[in-house]
């Protein structure tokens, strides 16, 4: 059904507003949404220039009962960014200006359609960096980050987006606009309205300048792998390793499928063993961290604890990491990964998850690569699958949901960092219960009675447009 956005051309926007079939259906999928066939073309596209061209596009949307949804760089992998409904697709990659740098407080103003590396490159003359930036920062904005609560390898020393996120502006579906949060290190003043946006993946409002907060680079960094004879004793290994608090900037996990994909991928020689990748960061003692985590591992019979001689070595070991999801996808041609899993359990339920996974693609006679964020107990994982054998797909389907239900029972989440969007739906309230799903409903209707804000994510029963959700 085509949606009647010819108002937006009304508007007197300072942005560009589209019609065109092929600028609308270059925002139809974000990459996870290409791979489940979750699509939807909108039925007009804006690039907003600043806050007002935003708040004007929302309240003229709600006024004509035509769902919004915000796009960035459409590196999401769970639809977040795909317009379910149809309606406007509001990029907000042209609000890319860092608006003010403060390095004496250690903070940096930027638009939501700043990337992440360019925030780096931007403080990097003071010495400066933005700890929290996920594997995909080189090609993800900040505004999708804070969207999603983004984190990555470094989470388990720095913590996630949401940690280093101080303050943030947004506009709400009638227009208005908000503020979230301090540039103060700390403040107990009124509801903390910037923790609820973030991850709200846009379903509350549109987030349209954030506050960050910076950290000094440290002056040494050392990083290696560790070879292991079983799974169970590498992932035995970091548990004891987060336990004993060794302070480790990344601790990363390949299980030996990943390791043999990585190798099939980049043509390099990565032992096909379970493999712990790790980096440290400190100024000044760093050896010592280094042998205290060599002791820990070789009390769980560490084959090899290898440290980097050079800063190029570096590079390669962590090139082969960041490519691991273009290697599973290449791996096998009569086989695709189906649903990226990110699911995270307490880190001394680490070593059962990891387990199960893997024992479930055993019994079952799949492909389930396993490999994580492994420090602060998150697990990438995937079930590669026939699309054109629907028995086979099947099967891959349950072992991917079993793994999910396990962490959840486990005290865990079905999602570290992706988000909900559409492909977790199913799982928010086995996690959360009943009541706090509908507590989350209640906000939604508060900050949107019509349904206005990036509707068919989080609860699958939205429909945009001016329906209330029931």
């Amino acid at each position: 059904m085509t949606i009647d956005c010819s108002f937006l051309s009304d508007l007197g926007l300072a942005g560009e507003v589209s019609f065109e079939a092929s600028r609308r259906e270059e925002r139809a999928a974000d990459w996870g949404a290409e791979k489940r066939g979750g699509a939807r073309t909108p039925d007009a596209v804006v690039w907003p220039e600043g806050t007002d061209d935003v708040s004007v596009v929302l309240a003229a949307a709600t006024d004509h009962e035509v769902p919004v949804t915000p796009y960035a760089a459409g590196t999401g992998l769970e639809g977040n960014a795909v317009p379910a409904h149809g309606g406007i697709s509001l990029d907000l990659t042209r609000m890319n200006s860092v608006l003010d740098y403060r390095p004496e407080d250690l903070q940096i103003d930027v638009g939501p359609g700043v990337f992440g590396s360019a925030v780096d490159e931007h403080v990097a003359r003071d010495g400066l960096f933005f700890p929290p930036l996920p594997s995909s920062g080189e090609i993800s904005t900040v505004g999708g980050m804070i969207a999603t609560d983004a984190s990555g390898m470094q989470t388990v020393k720095y913590g996630e987006v949401s940690d280093w996120t101080l303050r943030v502006e947004a506009v709400l579906a009638d227009g208005s606009v908000i503020s979230g949060g301090s540039r103060a290190k700390k403040s107990s003043s009124g509801y903390n309205l910037k923790d609820l946006l973030v991850g709200s993946e846009g379903t509350l409002g549109v987030i349209t300048e954030a506050t960050l907060r910076l950290a000094g680079r440290p002056e040494q960094i050392r990083g290696g792998r560790a070879v292991f004879g079983s799974l169970d004793s590498a992932t035995e290994a970091i548990t004891d390793a987060i336990q004993s608090g060794v302070d480790v900037a990344k601790i990363e996990l390949l299980d030996s499928l990943t390791a043999r994909m990585a190798n099939a991928h980049l043509d390099v020689d990565l032992p096909e063993r379970p493999l712990v990748f790790l980096e440290f960061h400190a100024n000044h003692g760093i050896d010592r961290e280094v042998e205290f985590c060599r002791a820990v591992f070789e009390s769980h019979e560490v084959e090899r604890f290898e440290i980097a001689e050079s800063e190029a070595e570096m590079d390669d070991l962590w090139r082969a990491r960041k490519e691991l999801a273009f290697a599973e996808s290449n791996y096998r041609e009569d086989l695709e990964p189906i649903h990226p899993g990110d699911i995270t359990v307490p880190i001394s339920r680490y070593p059962e998850i990891v387990r199960y996974a893997s024992e479930l693609g055993r019994d079952h006679d799949l492909l389930v690569p396993c490999f994580g964020h492994a420090g602060d107990g998150n697990l990438h994982y995937t079930v590669l699958a026939d699309l054109d054998d629907p028995e086979h797909l099947a099967r891959c389907e349950a072992v991917y949901e079993k793994v999910v239900r396990r962490a959840i029972e486990l005290g865990g989440t079905a999602t570290g960092e992706h988000g909900i969007g559409q492909g977790k739906q199913k799982y928010l309230e086995p996690e959360h219960g009943s009541a706090t799903v509908e507590t989350m409903r209640a906000i939604k209707r508060a900050l949107d009675p019509t349904d206005t804000l990036n509707p068919g994510k989080l609860f699958p029963e939205t429909e945009g447009g001016g329906r209330l959700l029931q």
